[in-house]
Order: structure tokens, then sequence, then C-alpha cells
């Protein structure tokens, strides 16, 4: 089948639009590094478009009706959106569910520590990454530390032109000849992705000059002198202790805004589009489509790298409880309303596909992959191999989507994670599947994906959020 290039669809007004949208998008990006950083954007956002806090409404014994619009967040790292349709929720909802968490390295438990001059962070990488790629760039922290007292300290250090940024080391190329007989997955070890965040020894007083060590106490303090260095400047900046690490969550992300890329200027080179592309695009989807007959519905969850474990992932009873909350408000509750509803719904899981790079063409089967430009993508299944993990959509939704798109003018394609035995991936769309809704892993293609620096087409971004729209307003079964 002939594939269309998105841009030469487009009129001039949608150019503009298609632009405007992806300064929108990058300015998200720059943000939301986080889940954290991510969910206090998205409130600050709906809260702006009329959206009432579901706990607020519950607390204050309010009522819920057509065309009310409330969210819920999960522990800060998730959060769901319902603008109420004209139909009873028993009858379904149209769901447009991504994830806000990204491949990343993760601050240990007891991190801080000196060795040959050098206070490092003690890192445990998060997801699917080539831990290569993570050596000799710069690198920003952000996060939080919740001290003893219940006290929050927000962390982000990195990203303004005045700051430090910091690095992890790699072994220079005249002494590495042993290091690049090694496999990819061994050349740089999870072990080795420690962050260098200082050099300074505090044994330098104000003026510079360096203090004499003579006797056995003093030398212990010249051992650990960078590293107390660090501490003195936590404890100055941010009122931080050693052991508040303990009760911390911080996360070292490439350091640096989200940028255009090409002479042209028709792509995004960013952190994290994995995915929060589809998690921006289907917020922005929900905020558009002010009216419809279902119910309309916008679900971002943590976790999905590592499986969709915990209280934030998928797998937990976050969203189920939320829509029986939503129910009771409308005064619709019961355990069967409550299956019928979910059983009764569509969802479009919102990810990302891998784009065809020709550099590894060999990876790929050309007639099923997804190309940058190429539009909004599907992938009827994910999974690994022979389909293993995966959810398969099934023909008839897939011609209730086709007849969808194709009456709004929708650009499209279908695509694999790259050739049957190579790997594959997984999603969120099994999950919602076991209650028996209709779902399908649709999204935006991505170049580099899991990379600390990926690659989308500004016309893939924008398309997809009008794919999303239109499903919130058509997709009924």
């Amino acid at each position: 089948m002939e594939k269309k290039n998105t841009w030469e669809t487009y009129s001039h007004k949608q150019l503009k639009e298609a632009e405007a949208f992806a300064k929108e998008y990058m300015q998200f990006l720059d943000e939301g590094k986080t889940e954290r950083e991510c969910v206090d954007t998205i409130v600050n956002t709906i809260e702006k478009q009329g959206y009432q806090e579901l706990s607020s409404v519950i607390k204050n014994k309010g009522k819920l009706k057509k065309g009310d619009k409330v969210y819920a967040v999960c522990m800060n790292k998730a959060i769901v959106m319902f603008r109420i349709g004209e139909k009873p929720m028993e009858e379904g909802m149209n769901i447009l569910g991504a994830h806000i968490d990204s491949p990343r390295l993760d601050v240990k438990q007891n991190p801080l520590y000196e060795e040959g001059g050098f206070a490092y962070l003690d890192t445990h990488y998060y997801g699917g990454v080539k831990k290569y790629q993570w050596v000799t760039i710069p690198l920003a922290l952000h996060g939080v530390i919740v001290k003893k007292d219940g006290t929050t300290v927000e962390l982000s250090v990195g990203e303004d032109d005045g700051d430090p940024v910091f690095f992890i080391s790699d072994l220079l190329i005249h002494l590495a000849q042993e290091q690049m007989e090694k496999k990819a997955s061994k050349v740089i070890e999870g072990e080795a992705l420690d962050l260098i965040i200082g050099n300074k020894p505090l044994l330098l007083d104000k003026k510079g000059d360096k203090k004499d060590a003579k006797d056995s106490e003093e030398k212990a303090v010249a051992k650990d002198a960078v590293k107390k260095g660090i501490l003195a400047i936590l404890k100055e900046k941010y009122d931080i202790e050693e052991e508040d690490f303990i009760s911390a969550e911080l996360e070292i992300v490439p350091a640096g805004k989200a940028r255009e890329a090409g002479f042209d200027r028709s792509m995004i080179l960013a952190y994290g589009q994995d995915d929060r592309v589809c998690a921006f695009s289907s917020l922005k989807a929900m905020l558009e489509v002010e009216e419809s007959k279902r119910t309309a519905c916008c679900l971002l969850v943590d976790k999905e790298e590592i499986g969709s474990v915990g209280a934030t992932g998928m797998e937990s009873r976050f969203f189920e409880n939320m829509v029986a909350e939503v129910l009771n408000l409308l005064g619709e509750y019961s355990e069967l309303t409550l299956r019928r509803c979910l059983s009764n719904s569509c969802m479009l899981s919102s990810d990302v596909s891998s784009a065809f790079d020709p550099s590894f063409a060999s990876s790929f089967d050309k007639k099923n992959v997804a190309y940058l430009g190429g539009g909004m993508v599907f992938n009827k299944f994910t999974g690994s191999r022979g389909k293993s993990g995966s959810n398969d959509a099934n023909a008839e939704y897939l011609a209730h989507l086709r007849h969808i798109f194709e009456k709004e003018e929708i650009n499209f394609q279908t695509a694999e994670l790259g050739k049957v035995d190579l790997g594959g991936g997984g999603t969120i769309a099994y999950i919602l599947a076991l209650y028996g809704m209709n779902v399908i892993d649709s999204g935006v293609a991505v170049l580099n994906m899991h990379a600390p620096w990926e690659a989308t087409s500004k016309a893939d971004v924008y398309e997809t959020k009008r794919g999303y729209v239109a499903f919130l307003k058509g997709a009924e079964m």
C-alpha cells in the first residue's frame, strides 16, 4: 500500500497549526522531565480549563452531571481526567491512555561517596537503556527530597543557563583497547553509571589557601574533603543532610531544552518523547473536544517502562477506583455498572512506535514499519517474537477506527516494532484489555527510541493530536 507523507497533505493553515503545536509541545517537554513535573504541569493547565479535583467534589458532597470536568492524581505521578458526556457511563467511555515515565538514571538511597578526588552519586538505571549512551553528556538532576519532618525540597539543577551540569565519565580512547573488545552491553556496566558531582575539597578556605593536615583526625577529614564540600553546599542551599537521601526520589536526565532539528526544522529532538509525545497529544485532544456523546477520559500513568507495576502504574486499581468514584457522583454506581462501563469502553493506548531508520534498515520490515512524516501510527499488536505479551486488536475495531479517521481525513499508518525475531516491546494496552474493552496501540513514530535524545516529526505529533480528537468525538461501537 502507498504511504503518504503527511507534510504534503497540509494546507497553509494546517502547516501553521502544526508549527504552533510543536512549540507548545516542546515547552511541555522542558517543563516536565519527570513524572512529578508532568503531573504538576498538567494540573496547572487543566484547572485553568475548568477541571475540578475529584477529591474536592467528594469532600464537598457534590454531584456530577453532563459537561462536568474532573481529575484525580495518584501520588503525584499519575493522573486521570474525565469529561462527562451525554450518554450513561454504563454504555462506555472513549479513553486515551499514555504513560509519562521515561528511561533515565535514578539516584540510589545511599548514593554519596568520594573516590580518587571526585564526589559521586551512585545510580540505578530505570527502564530499557543502552548504558553507553549515557556517558560524557551533560546531565541534570531533578526530583524531590522529603525530610523526616515531612518538608519537601524540590530539586532541578542543570537546566538553567547559570546552573552547573553533571556527567558520567568514560575511558579515554588512548587506553580503551580492551574496553573496545567488549560487547556493547558490557562496554559500560550498570555499576559504572555513577554521576560526577564535584572535585573541590572542603579543605580549601574561602581565600583558596590550603589547610595543613597534621594529625590523624585532620587526615581523616582530608580523605573525604570533596564529599564534605558537596554536603556543605547541599546544607547551605537546600538544608539537606546526607541521611535525607534515604527518603528522596532523584532522577538523572539529559540536560538541555527540546530543540528543532534539521535545516528545515521539521523534527523535534528532545529527551522523554517516549511517551510524553502521546501524553501531550492526548491531553490537548481532551481539552479541545468540549462535548461528546460518550464520557471522554485521558489517563496518564507511571511505571510503564518497568512493567506498569506499583501503585502509580497501570496494573494498580487507581483507574478503576476513580471510575467507580465518578459513577457514584453521577448516581449510577453499582459493581455491575462499573463492569459494564469498562467493558463497553473504547481505548487508544497512546504509545510510540519505532520509526524506520535507513542506517539500520536490516532491523525493519519496510512494508510494516512506521516512517517519520507518515502520520499517526497504529500497532495492531506489540509484544515480542510470537506476539508474546501483546494486546492484539480485533479486525472489527480496526475497521471502525479506519472509518472514523478516513472520514476526518486523518493521515495514519500501520506498523510493527521491527522484524519478527528481533525483539519488540510492550505498552499498557493489554492491561486495559483485561476489562474486555476494545484497545489498540496508536501514537507517534520515534527515532532513537529510549536514547537520551529522541527524534519525532512535527507533522506526526500534530497529526496524532488530530487523530485523538477524532477518536474522542466518534469512537463508539
